[in-house]
């Protein structure tokens, strides 16, 4: 498993939402968790590892130690946002690109868990030192399941300061395939509409 980069179509495909939540979920979802605590990032979502479906992890502390920290949801769900605040974001398939995003202060999300059972999760409860952290991670992860990139939510300025470090995502991309390292852009997208497993 490793974490997809910028233009990967997988970024943009919609994930499915997830039927059976069997020991192949859980493994993967472990394994995101390894890989997002391995490359220092705090949330992590399916798409980004080319799982078509809608799973994602986060913890907010980035902390391996912090296991009770760890969340994975599955089929989320924002049902409510409230308020409006500016924040940094980068995103783990954009590496090296930080920039202000706009999000819901606070939200209100649905979901399952590994254990079948649904939750809902409202982060006006969470802990103020975190509060805005989960709101935003919540949202980006959620985004990313229905193939939305947080470069889509920048404001005019930010896309435009933006745009020559995705033109280089986009060249080492576009080398990467071209010395085999990453397959057609047509097969990828095949693979991922016949949901073929593993798809690395």
């Amino acid at each position: 498993m490793k974490i997809v980069r910028y233009p990967h179509p997988s970024l943009r495909y919609p994930a499915r939402l997830l039927t059976d939540i069997d020991e192949r979920v859980r493994t993967t979802a472990r394994q995101m968790l390894d890989l997002m605590y391995e490359s220092k990032g705090i949330g992590l979502a399916g798409n980004q590892v080319f799982y078509p479906y809608q799973l994602f992890v986060m913890n907010v502390k980035s902390d391996p130690q912090q296991r009770e920290l760890e969340q994975v949801f599955i089929n989320p769900v924002i049902i409510d946002r409230k308020g409006s605040v500016e924040g940094e974001e980068g995103c783990l398939s954009f590496p090296g690109l930080f920039q202000k995003v706009r999000r819901a202060k606070t939200v209100r999300m649905q979901a399952y868990n590994l254990d079948a059972q649904p939750i809902e999760l409202f982060t006006s409860d969470v802990h103020p030192e975190i509060q805005e952290l989960t709101s935003r991670v919540l949202q980006h992860e959620i985004d990313h399941l229905h193939g939305v990139l947080f470069i889509d939510k920048m404001g005019a300025i930010a896309k435009l300061s933006s745009r020559s470090k995705l033109k280089e995502l986009e060249r080492d991309y576009r080398k990467a395939q071209g010395r085999g390292e990453i397959p057609s852009d047509a097969e990828i997208e095949k693979r991922l509409r016949n949901g073929d497993m593993p798809l690395m």
